[in-house]
């Protein structure tokens, strides 16, 4: 990571939306921090951001998102706003040389911050130093009941594909899935698709189907590649019964399992769908826009 270069893509991107006064005060206050200001001022600056820079929203081209990833492999602040990368830039002006006093110093204003804080905190976390002592922090993001928390983490962060193991990765997808958030921002979702999180999947399936409650289509992107035996017979079920956009997923899922009965399935119950499958004109990515982002 080229950490100079994302405070050089923070600073030019906030310089088109926020105000002269509001950026003459964050610089004076990243100059203090960085030059070892007490840590009393790191703690005020980082809270006052919003008192000086507003909400807008970035506004961020795709040359700007392309520069983000080369700066940062995975970094993607499509939704940021100014405030969140104002405070982004104080946090990455805090001294760290010093280890356990730079942990210790995150750690404390992790543990105030309020939910605007802790959005643009978690958001942060693939630009941090020391990126392996985040890990039980990052998690402790995920078990929160705050929505806009827990996708400040998972969507478009590359923290927990890097860094979270199996057991966690699989406790955030489903943690997305309870609160009704959409899978499709994850970073690096297919690539850390697992048989454990495909079973849990499916008895999540089980559970909303025995309530007589709908099962969320995007659920089957991730069972799709070891879908077997019964997990053939439910993503039948959702051929024969399910929506419209329910049996688009249940097709690409069946598209993905190795198995030669889903191919049998999908050529005798929706031949149609293995078609455009087929053709490539269904996609997860057209499903994503055509289902997920439209609904949103």
């Amino acid at each position: 990571m080229n950490r100079s270069r994302v405070k050089e893509l923070l600073s030019e991107w906030l310089g088109r939306v926020a105000a002269d006064d509001g950026l003459d005060w964050l610089h004076e206050q990243r100059e203090e921090i960085a030059t070892g200001a007490p840590r009393r001022t790191f703690y005020t600056s980082f809270s006052a951001v919003t008192r000086y820079i507003d909400k807008h929203d970035l506004n961020l081209s795709t040359e700007d998102l392309n520069a983000a990833d080369e700066a940062r492999s995975g970094w993607q602040p499509v939704n940021w706003s100014a405030d969140q990368a104002g405070r982004t830039l104080i946090v990455l002006s805090l001294p760290h040389e010093n280890k356990d006093e730079y942990l210790h110093v995150l750690d404390r204003v992790f543990t105030h911050a309020d939910v605007g804080e802790s959005v643009a905190l978690y958001q942060a976390l693939p630009l941090l130093p020391y990126p392996e002592a985040h890990r039980d922090r990052a998690a402790e993001g995920v078990r929160t009941n705050m929505t806009s928390v827990l996708e400040a983490v998972a969507h478009r962060n590359p923290y927990p594909a890097e860094h979270f193991d199996e057991g966690a990765w699989n406790q955030m997808v489903l943690k997305l899935i309870f609160e009704g958030s959409p899978l499709y921002p994850i970073h690096r979702l297919d690539e850390r698709a697992n048989p454990t999180l495909a079973r849990m999947l499916v008895d999540y399936a089980h559970e909303r189907w025995a309530a007589d409650r709908s099962v969320p289509p995007e659920l089957w992107r991730l069972v799709g590649p070891y879908a077997q035996a019964s997990a053939l017979d439910d993503l039948e079920r959702v051929l024969h019964d399910g929506t419209a956009a329910e049996r688009e997923a249940a097709a690409l899922a069946l598209s993905a399992s190795p198995v030669a009965r889903a191919e049998t399935l999908l050529q005798d119950e929706a031949p149609e769908l293995k078609q455009e499958v087929e053709s490539g004109s269904l996609t997860w990515k057209d499903f994503q826009e055509k289902r997920l982002e439209a609904m949103a």
